[in-house]
């Protein structure tokens, strides 16, 4: 598709959400490398391009930066962040090493009017991440707006180049999506021309192409994630996909159980069940660390679906519900964005794998899988459940993982989530569950001394994942959770509950 906004990758952990604020105004959006020609670019038609923010610094020696000739394009250009850095370098500006950085929340104050900060209040809060800064204004560019340690935003108004050095992609920039919103339609002139319904036709007729009459398997595991392309993928190819559910005995509370049904017996899909508990604790036996814990789960589990699919033969794909947070946070895609934490779908993926990879909803955030979940008839019960991770509560029990404490952990889980369903707050949260520490406390039940684990609640609300809030639950339900898995749950004699927000925590503990 052409006409759209074209995103150049830098690296920052928030490209992506760039290229999703401008798919949510209707409006198709690409992400690229920084390091595509400009015949490439050129080659989309863009009505504009967005420059993502990025971890390097434009003065080092290898400094990830742009051809000249894009600012020659009449073509409008937004720089956001490391993007701002760079369009000031190139254009003969002075970035220079900052005295102190800005990282978190800032004071946004406009010096001058301007097209991209029509109907913004004088002064703002912005969402700052950066500790290089522009000291010298490239010749044709004004001061627009300031915050107190640097310069916030610039412009070269004849040319339409912007630039800003806060991230208005982020729901902490107050006017962010304002600014985002005024830069494609009132600058780039852009028109709607983007719905889910095109990303279903698009990819379905993606899918005909790359499979061909080969056969897909995809590893269901009864998430949000995994449901979703396994009903895509069935729309566009069949009988041609066959679904492998691996139980690691690392699932929810009678997990296994309910996936079969509701696939089996609702979607009437090719699914097959295998019992693989035993396996996945004899290996991680012992092993503490979370990455480590990561990419044991993961690789043991694409083991299954190598062994899964040499007994079925003639299966060529494997096919993974893979989303874009778990890929910008475990390695870079389209730039050179820095390495947070492996994901179970992404993390574990050995060199020999023997299998082509299908990952249609790998572009996706979590509230785009959703919409896609919806538009392709699964029930909004299914769709709108919180999400579980790859690896399972092999990372919620934090350190070592054996079966007594995943037992232990999936009847508090159940209990917290049963309370949430019964007061009606499990919609109004985005994800929600219980992590057990490898802590043991001293406690009284009856006239008896107990020694048993810590239990921490954790709830957050997002959009996007990328950033998150604790969820603000009245007193006497946390009260009423703490009691009643103190009473019910042998094993537990103390709950807390987790208050980080993310950044700069994560929403998953490990």
């Amino acid at each position: 598709m052409k006409n759209g906004i074209i995103i150049l990758d830098f690296g920052s952990q928030y490209n992506q959400l760039i290229g999703r604020r401008v798919r949510e105004f209707g409006v198709y959006s690409e992400i690229l490398p920084y390091y595509t020609p400009i015949e490439e670019i050129l080659s989309h038609q863009p009505k504009g391009i967005i420059l993502s923010g990025g971890p390097s610094s434009v003065n080092s020696e290898n400094a990830h930066l742009v051809e000249d000739q894009l600012y020659e394009q009449n073509i409008p250009v937004l720089g956001i962040c490391y993007g701002m850095q760079v369009t000031a370098k190139i254009l003969g500006g002075e970035v220079s090493e900052g005295i102190k950085g800005e990282y978190g929340k800032s004071e946004f104050k406009i010096v001058k009017d301007t097209p991209l900060l029509t109907n913004l209040p004088q002064n703002s809060t912005v969402w700052m991440s950066h500790f290089d800064e522009v000291t010298e204004l490239p010749e044709g560019f004004e001061l627009i707006g300031t915050t107190s340690n640097s310069i916030a935003c610039i412009a070269n108004e004849n040319k339409k180049i912007y630039a800003v050095q806060f991230h208005p992609e982020v729901s902490h920039s107050e006017y962010g999506e304002l600014i985002l919103r005024n830069f494609i339609f009132d600058i780039c002139q852009c028109n709607k021309n983007w719905e889910i319904s095109d990303f279903i036709e698009t990819e379905v007729r993606k899918i005909r192409e790359i499979v061909g009459n080969k056969k897909v398997m995809l590893g269901l595991s009864g998430g949000v994630d995994s449901s979703v392309a396994a009903v895509l993928i069935q729309k566009a190819i069949g009988n041609q996909l066959t679904c492998i559910f691996v139980d690691t005995g690392l699932l929810r509370k009678d997990e296994g159980d309910k996936v079969m049904k509701v696939y089996g017996e609702h979607f009437h899909m090719n699914i097959k069940r295998v019992n693989a508990e035993e396996r996945f604790f004899f290996k991680l036996k012992g092993v503490n660390e979370p990455e480590r814990k990561r990419k044991i789960i993961g690789n043991e589990f694409i083991r299954v679906f190598e062994e899964e699919a040499f007994k079925m033969e003639d299966i060529d794909f494997l096919a993974q519900g893979t989303i874009y947070p778990d890929i910008i946070e475990s390695k870079s895609v389209k730039g050179p964005s820095a390495v947070i934490k492996s994901h179970h779908n992404v993390g574990g993926l050995p060199d020999e794998l023997n299998l082509q990879l299908l990952e249609p909803l790998r572009e996706l955030f979590k509230d785009e899988v959703r919409k896609v979940g919806i538009e392709l008839g699964i029930p909004k019960e299914l769709v709108y459940r919180h999400p579980f991770p790859g690896p399972g509560l092999g990372i919620r029990v934090v350190g070592e993982v054996d079966e007594e404490k995943v037992k232990i952990l999936q009847q508090a889980d159940e209990i917290f989530i049963e309370e949430l369903i019964k007061h009606g707050l499990y919609d109004k949260v985005s994800q929600a569950f219980v992590v057990l520490l490898p802590v043991k406390s001293v406690g009284v039940m009856g006239d008896e001394r107990t020694y048993e684990y810590t239990a921490v609640i954790r709830s957050a609300n997002t959009v996007d994942f990328m950033t998150a809030t604790w969820s603000k639950f009245p007193y006497e339900f946390l009260e009423l959770v703490s009691n009643r898995i103190i009473n019910e749950v042998k094993g537990i004699n103390r709950v807390t509950y987790d208050i980080s927000s993310k950044p700069p925590a994560t929403i998953e503990w490990e």
